[in-house]
């Protein structure tokens, strides 16, 4: 593939539509909470790739995986009304959901090499074109919220695309669609079936209860700032770090507390390596940029793994102005404390207010800061559709990014051992190049799988 551009190599064969294999009660709705509204302006698009066990496909065989696949994603759609149904406004002009098996669309591709040949060349450019999207135009009843691109390279190997609206769904929900779909194509039962419920609307209220306003400001700040209208150009670089790695970034990391050593978790640390190694490079060698961490939820609300919806909560990181001291260290020690304020009162305080809050026009939750999300809680190397399709890679994409940047830190091969991670950098082009310099970050001596 060297000196051919992705255009010579990958070839797209068709885009069809794929229906669940059951019809659906007529007249059926879905309705969605203030966190899935919240995200309205945002979409996903993340790429598996597998490894094939055979080296080539014969002559004749192209195409059988994928026609496969389609089977058993008609099949597993039965248990995903939301999925397959169709965007409609209500009486108050928001979005709701009807489901009238309208299906999902599927891209078929085909590429040469093979995808381990891929890997070793592989851009952020290059690899979106293995995961399709559309945005929604004039025609929101006839556009589809998910798409799948299935790609078969030619001498092994396979890369599974999806690409959905945030305002459905968020990255764990995405992640457990494509398990159930693995689990159907094995002919096993769903492990983890999809739960279409609201946000938890009652709690046990604390006496002298005050809100956790912090929380409320930085979303109120973000609702009453205005969309940027166009999107900067930036590049995504994406890094490797073993559980070795994390492990020496988590020591490093450390700092004494009243009781002694406090000990970080392997988001704190990697976020809090970054953000002072991108402060660093935007021209802030005695302070911090201002960011904003995101956390699942689902935990702290009570809600079950395989809730489906949106439950990412953003919060602000605030660094008292110049720093003294190692910057890595005391950037951590911000980020933990940040999370360990984000309990379950708190994130309820936020739900109430934006309901009673909520204003019709969309907003951007995720800028102007550098935002850094923590995905490290989902098993996406557990969507194994076949035997002998190994799981290779992982890469997720939280779009548009129109702030200082985006830092998402996602789990690491197993093979790697359980603290690994691998950490998708968003950034100007300059900055990215800049990064692969930083003696914070080339420290550790991170695997490079992405180049600007």
């Amino acid at each position: 593939m060297v000196g051919e551009t992705y255009k010579e190599w990958l070839n797209y064969i068709c885009k069809r539509t794929v229906v669940s294999t059951k019809p659906i009660e007529p007249g059926k709705y879905m309705t969605f909470s203030v966190l899935d509204r919240c995200m309205e302006e945002n979409h996903i698009r993340m790429v598996n790739y597998y490894q094939s066990s055979s080296t080539s496909i014969g002559e004749g065989e192209f195409g059988k995986m994928t026609k496969n696949l389609k089977e058993t994603l008609s099949e597993m759609l039965n248990y995903y009304p939301m999925v397959t149904g169709r965007l409609v406004r209500d009486s108050e002009e928001k979005w709701k959901v009807k489901c009238n098996d309208a299906g999902v669309r599927v891209v078929e591709a085909k590429a040469k090499g093979s995808v381990e040949e891929w890997l070793k060349n592989v851009d952020s450019e290059k690899e979106q074109m293995l995961v399709y999207w559309e945005d929604m135009y004039h025609k929101p009843y006839y556009w589809s919220t998910f798409y799948v691109q299935i790609t078969e390279f030619e001498e092994g190997g396979l890369a599974i695309g999806l690409s959905c609206f945030h305002l459905l769904a968020d990255y764990t929900s995405a992640t457990n669609f494509l398990k159930a779909w693995s689990d159907i194509s094995l002919g096993k039962k769903i492990t983890v079936l999809p739960l279409f419920h609201p946000l938890p609307s009652t709690r046990k209220r604390i006496s002298n209860h005050h809100p956790y306003f912090e929380l409320i400001n930085h979303y109120k700040s973000s609702i009453e700032r205005p969309i940027p209208i166009k999107e900067q150009k930036n590049t995504i670089i994406s890094l490797g770090f073993s559980h070795q790695m994390v492990n020496a970034c988590i020591s490093k990391a450390q700092f004494n507390g009243p009781s002694g050593p406090i000990t970080m978790t392997p988001f704190e640390a990697l976020a809090g390596l970054f953000w002072a190694s991108i402060s660093n490079i935007k021209g802030l060698q005695n302070g911090l940029i201002d960011m904003s961490i995101c956390l699942d939820a689902r935990k702290l609300l009570g809600l079950d793994y395989g809730f489906f919806g949106n439950s990412m909560i953003y919060n602000k990181v605030h660094a008292n102005g110049n720093l003294e001291g190692n910057k890595f260290v005391q950037a951590t020690r911000y980020i933990g404390e940040v999370v360990a304020k984000m309990d379950n009162e708190g994130i309820m305080d936020l739900i109430e207010w934006l309901e009673k809050n909520e204003m019709n026009s969309p907003r951007m939750i995720n800028g102007p800061d550098l935002i850094c999300v923590s995905l490290e809680n989902v098993e996406p190397y557990l969507s194994v559709f076949e035997d002998w399709l190994k799981p290779l890679r992982v890469s997720c994409y939280i779009e548009p990014v129109l702030g200082e940047g985006q830092v998402l830190i996602l789990p690491g091969t197993p093979e790697e051992g359980p603290l690994s991670r691998v950490v998708m950098v968003t950034l100007k082009e300059d900055e990215a190049i800049k990064l692969f310099e930083d003696d914070l970050i080339s420290q550790f001596f991170p695997t490079i799988f992405m180049k600007c």
